[in-house]
C-alpha cells in the first residue's frame, strides 16, 4: 500500500477521481492524484482491472484507465440496508449487469459474504416467490429472476479463499424450490473456508438406493475423514427433510461422531426427525456450523 492507504481506501479514491472522467486517466495522472508511488499504483491498477473495477485502453504508448460502468463505493456496515433495496430494484426493474455490478461493488467495498447473503440474497429470494404467489409475475419471469440471483451467488464463489481440510460440508436441496437457499448457504460456507460439495436439487434421487449412492460420494470427498463433515439439507416440506434425514442418519451410524446432520426448513410439531440441528433460520445453521468448526481447534 502507498502513503499508508489501505486497498479499500485506494479503491474509493480511484472511484472518486475516475467517476466523472470521460476521457480516462493515465497511471501517472492517477498516482499523482492519489499521491501513491507510480510503480505501486501500476500494480493496484492491474489488480483492480482483474477484479472488474477498471478497464484499460492503449493509445500509442499511453495506457488510459476507465471506471467500469456502475461502479460505486459503499461504507459497511452502515450501508447494508441500502444494498437490499437497490438489489431488489435492479433485480425486478433493472438489468442483470446492474445486479452483478452491485454485488461486485459490495465485495470491493468490504462487504462480507455472510451478511450480503443473509441480508440481501435471502430476502430477495423470498420477495421473488411472493411476487409469483401474488400473481404479479409469471413462471417465466420468476425463473429469470431466480437465475439472476443464482448468478449473483456465483460471484461470491469466485472469491479465492484458503480452505481448511478439517471443515467439510455437503449441501443438499430436497426439491427445486430449495435450490437457491442451498446455493446461498454454500456461498457462505465457501467464503468461510469450508470444502463445499453442493449437490443441488436431489429430488430425482429420492429412492431406496440413495443412502448407498451418497455413502459412495462421501467416501471420495472425505477419504481420510479429516476434521468433520456436515451434511446440510434444505427443504420446504416435512417429507423432504424426513427422507434425507433417515438416509443420512443410517450413514452417520457407520461414520462416527465426526459426521453431523443439519436440517433447514419448517418441521411440524407432529413430525419427529433426528438431526444435530433443525432450524427454519439459515443464520442458526451457519452459526452452529461455525461454532462446531471452532471447537476443532
Amino acid at each position: 500500500m502507498g502513503k499508508g492507504y489501505s486497498t479499500e481506501e485506494i479503491r474509493e479514491k480511484l472511484i472518486s477521481i475516475l467517476d466523472d472522467s470521460v476521457s480516462g486517466m493515465s497511471g501517472v495522472e492517477i498516482s499523482k492524484k492519489i499521491d501513491v508511488n507510480r510503480i505501486t499504483m501500476s500494480k493496484y491498477l492491474k489488480v483492480f482491472a482483474a477484479e472488474g473495477l477498471l478497464r484499460q485502453k492503449n493509445i500509442g504508448n499511453v495506457t488510459l484507465w476507465f471506471l467500469e460502468p456502475g461502479q460505486e463505493s459503499f461504507n459497511f456496515p452502515d450501508d447494508y440496508f441500502k444494498v437490499i433495496s437497490r438489489y431488489l430494484d435492479y433485480l425486478v426493474k433493472g438489468t442483470e449487469d446492474q445486479v452483478y455490478s452491485l454485488i461486485r461493488n459490495c465485495i470491493h467495498s468490504g462487504g462480507t459474504v455472510n451478511r450480503l447473503v443473509l441480508e440481501v440474497i435471502f430476502p430477495s429470494i423470498d420477495h421473488v416467490k411472493k411476487l409469483f404467489d401474488d400473481g404479479k409475475i409469471g413462471t417465466s419471469e420468476q425463473n429469470l429472476l431466480m437465475n439472476t440471483i443464482s448468478k449473483s451467488l456465483q460471484i461470491f464463489n469466485q472469491i479465492q479463499v484458503v480452505s481448511d481440510p478439517k471443515k467439510n460440508i455437503v449441501v443438499i436441496a430436497a426439491e427445486s424450490q430449495s435450490r437457491l437457499y442451498s446455493e446461498a448457504a454454500s456461498a457462505v460456507y465457501h467464503s468461510d473456508g469450508w470444502n463445499v460439495s453442493h449437490l443441488g436439487d436431489m429430488s430425482s434421487s429420492i429412492n431406496v438406493l440413495f443412502d448407498l449412492d451418497l455413502q459412495k460420494l462421501i467416501g471420495k470427498i472425505w477419504k481420510q475423514k479429516p476434521g468433520i463433515l456436515i451434511i446440510s439439507v434444505f427443504s420446504q416440506t416435512d417429507e423432504g427433510l424426513s427422507f434425507f434425514a433417515d438416509s443420512i442418519n443410517s450413514i452417520k451410524e457407520k461414520s462416527g461422531k465426526q459426521m453431523k446432520l443439519t436440517l433447514c426448513g419448517k418441521v411440524s410439531k407432529k413430525t419427529k426427525i433426528q438431526s444435530d440441528l433443525t432450524s427454519e433460520k439459515i443464520g442458526d445453521i451457519l452459526q452452529w456450523s461455525q461454532t462446531i468448526s471452532q471447537n476443532l481447534k
